[in-house]
């Protein structure tokens, strides 16, 4: 099932995230929904949050690629990034919760992670290269962070107007969204 992808401005995308348990109710359900809503925005990760869920869990997929042949496709369940290593290199990102922005974003090429995946079972790896930007990205929405704090003050004044439409609902997208609440003064 395709669900609604929340907006910028919504506060849950500015929370930091709470771990959860195995026994998380309907969880498998959960991950296949998550998966089905990341496919229909065409994106390569989503993280809880951008569906309303304040719980530390993403999943990425990044396809298969030119050089590897096969793709990178990874549920991430109470994720820690331990170490990130190597020259920073910039990349344009965007964001499902963001969308018709895109910008260049600083990130280290090689990340060092511990995560449990959907069957509970704990991972340490070592990631490189797209599969580990998108980590990053991902990580960073369950850290109540999004990638548009990456960048300069210069850039993010020159955005606030795209980014205050968006808040109140002012885009258009193929795939539902949901848009914070506005305050109402009379």
């Amino acid at each position: 099932m395709k669900l609604p992808i929340v907006a910028y401005g919504d506060p849950v995308l500015r929370k930091v995230c709470v771990d959860i348990e195995e026994t998380y109710p309907d969880l498998q359900q959960l991950i296949s929904n998550m998966f089905d809503t990341m496919y229909a925005a065409s994106g390569v990760g989503l993280a809880a949050p951008q569906i309303g869920l304040p719980i530390r869990m993403f999943i990425v997929d990044t396809g298969a690629d030119e050089d590897e042949k096969k793709g990178y496709k990874k549920v991430f369940i109470n994720a820690e990034i331990l170490e990130e290593t190597g020259e920073p290199w910039a990349f344009n990102e965007g964001c499902l919760s963001i969308p018709d922005i895109r910008e260049d974003v600083m990130r280290k090429p090689n990340i060092r992670i511990k995560y449990l995946d959907e069957n509970w079972v704990e991972h340490e790896d070592e990631v490189t290269g797209m599969p580990a930007r998108v980590i990053q990205h991902e990580y960073d929405h369950i850290e109540g962070k999004l990638f548009t704090d990456k960048l300069s003050i210069l850039r993010k004044t020159m955005l606030k107007s795209k980014l205050d439409s968006i808040s109140k609902g002012n885009v258009r997208t193929d795939y539902k969204m949901r848009f914070p609440k506005q305050n109402k003064k009379r």
